[in-house]
């Protein structure tokens, strides 16, 4: 029986009241399930990873994670001297992206990873010096200057070192009350480091007559100069951030091993590099940064980084050289051909020890 018509109103209304509610709710369902479609649209995955801490500054730029987020990348990073993260547990880690090959190498043995490894860029090895440092070096035959960049001649240097000149005793340091004590370039903890261990193999090269060491008696035929070289310095920073930073602030030794990729990155800042003056040793190693895949995130990530343009971009605006294309870092700013020698001239590479070699030799110097 239907209702009276006074009764209609209000059965109208309850059923609107009703298909509001069928409606809001339908509603409220369709934007989470958007949502939960854009969160699937947009999710990324994370990957965690162990790098050198010249690489920190990389991977925390907005643009750098912008795009690794528009590829479904996520990345975690925590910072360790490449060569003591062969005694870290690498256990829920991705990827470890050490700065060089030898450290590289032996991760990827401890941990069987066998394919290739990925190589996305480098860095020379560089000493960073302040004007007066760099003059007197020119002046005694140490260095050759072309206003804001040199070469160091590492042969000389070093017999300076078996010497143990100090400042005083070269021609003009007499002028700059900061020049005083034993002459020595300042560097990272070789056992720990790897600019530090580097420095090792690049010094050991030249002091062993253009061979790179090999056998106990190369070692023992180095080993007493190495020793010099790091003994000399006291307390040794792990990384080279702290030691580039103290350097610019102005604090610190006159002469610092760094890598050219933190002096490229400092001149794209567009800041002030004040008296500073770039030295690239005659005989030097490059750093490979390289990644060791552990997991097939890993893998991908390490492929990226090689071969994304935006991300070589990126990588050459930090300041670090990508692997097979010269012309990217050289083209990236006009004002750091001042500083940088964008084609390494007259710069040797000298062959690295294998690890076993460069831990023996490290460990020497260290004492």
């Amino acid at each position: 029986m239907l209702g009276s018509a006074s009764t209609l109103p209000h059965v109208r209304r309850i059923a609107g009241i009703v298909l509001a509610v069928l409606l809001i709710g339908g509603v409220v369902a369709a934007v989470v399930a958007g949502r939960d479609n854009e969160d699937k649209g947009t999710a990324t995955k994370t990957v965690r990873m162990v790098i050198g801490s010249e690489k920190a500054e990389f991977f925390a730029d907005p643009d750098v994670v912008k795009a690794l987020a528009a590829k479904g990348y996520t990345v975690k990073a925590e910072t360790s001297g490449s060569w003591a993260m062969e005694g870290l547990g690498l256990k829920g880690y991705d990827l470890a992206f050490p700065s060089s090959q030898a450290p590289a190498v032996e991760l990827a043995k401890k941990y069987g990873v066998t394919q290739t490894l990925q190589r996305p860029f480098y860095s020379p090895l560089v000493v960073v010096a302040h004007r007066n440092a760099a003059t007197v070096l020119a002046a005694n035959g140490l260095a050759t200057l072309d206003e804001h960049r040199g070469t160091l001649k590492m042969a000389a240097y070093l017999d300076a070192a078996r010497q143990d000149r100090t400042w005083q005793q070269l021609k003009g340091a007499e002028k700059y009350g900061e020049l005083t004590g034993t002459l020595y370039i300042a560097s990272t903890d070789p056992e720990s480091s790897n600019s530090g261990a580097l420095y090792l193999a690049a010094a050991s090269y030249v002091a062993n007559s253009g061979r790179v060491v090999a056998s106990a008696a190369d070692v023992d035929r180095t080993a007493p100069l190495m020793r010099k070289l790091i003994g000399v310095q006291g307390a040794q920073q792990a990384g080279t951030d702290a030691a580039f930073r103290d350097f610019v602030s102005g604090a610190g030794n006159p002469l610092v091993l760094v890598y050219e990729s933190q002096v490229a990155a400092l001149l794209g800042e567009g800041q002030n590099p004040g008296d500073l003056v770039v030295l690239y040793p005659d005989t030097t190693v490059n750093s490979d940064h390289t990644v060791v895949p552990l997991t097939d995130d890993g893998r991908a990530l390490g492929e990226l980084l090689s071969t994304d343009p935006r991300l070589r971009k990126l990588a050459v605006r930090h300041g670090f050289r990508p692997q097979g294309a010269g012309a990217e870092f050289a083209s990236a700013d006009a004002d750091r051909g001042a500083y940088l020698n964008q084609g390494l001239t007259g710069v040797r590479q000298a062959p690295v020890p294998t690890s076993a070699v460069l831990h023996e030799l490290a460990r020497r110097a260290r004492g």
